[in-house]
């Protein structure tokens, strides 16, 4: 259910970060973000009590380790307070209506999902776009680690070739968004991951999305 316009900390935050974005254009529009929630609810994101995935399948693609994917879903909503507070501040129609007019995003009826990830040493994702029912993507890194300064989303050119562009830069409370399309091929490479890299990915999707259970 989409929320009221009433202030709201996640919310106003990721307001004021979204109008300090760097915008670039090559080889497809993409935003980079500093601050893009509240510190409290960063390093809450953090300090959620999930486990690393163990035994996890490294071959390019997060959908071969479906079974152990987290997500602010209702459940995990009400179980943990940054969860409830992360989902209801992208809900606002505030939020919403801003991504469109910075973007051109069209987030009419689209359903919010939220996912929490933590790769470890061995990860790597292929250059890729998202499917068409995303209308949104965001990435929003969780760590300050500086051995994970390297980690950030790549960006790429189409095919032949996947030419490598340059990376999100991977720090406590930074940021990607795109607008999923058939030219945002994006990835990360075959680089060392030393400790965990954090991070939370947030989309609006259509109603067509299949796995209902994953929406927050």
């Amino acid at each position: 259910m989409e929320q009221s316009l009433a202030p709201d900390p996640v919310a106003e935050t990721f307001l004021a970060c979204l109008k300090q974005a760097r915008h670039e254009t090559w080889p497809f529009d993409h935003w980079l973000l500093n601050n893009a929630l509240p510190d409290r609810d960063c390093g809450g994101i953090a300090a959620l009590p999930f486990a690393p995935p163990e035994d996890a399948v490294f071959d390019g693609r997060r959908e071969a380790n479906n079974s152990t994917r987290v997500y602010f879903t209702p459940e995990n909503q009400g179980k943990y307070d940054v969860c409830r507070r992360v989902a209801a501040g992208f809900k606002t129609r505030a939020v919403k209506q801003a991504i469109e007019a910075a973007t051109g995003a069209d987030l009419s009826n689209a359903h919010l999902r939220i996912e929490y990830c933590q790769d470890t040493e061995g990860f790597w994702l292929e250059p890729h776009t998202d499917i068409s029912v995303k209308k949104f993507t965001m990435l929003v890194y969780l760590s300050d680690d500086p051995k994970l300064a390297a980690a950030g989303t790549d960006i790429h050119e189409g095919p032949p070739d996947f030419n490598y562009v340059g990376s999100a830069p991977y720090g406590k409370n930074k940021g990607v968004i795109f607008i999923p399309g058939k030219n945002t091929w994006h990835g990360v490479g075959h680089k060392p991951i030393a400790g965990l890299r954090k991070s939370i990915i947030i989309n609006y999707v259509t109603s067509d999305w299949r796995e209902k259970w994953e929406l927050a």
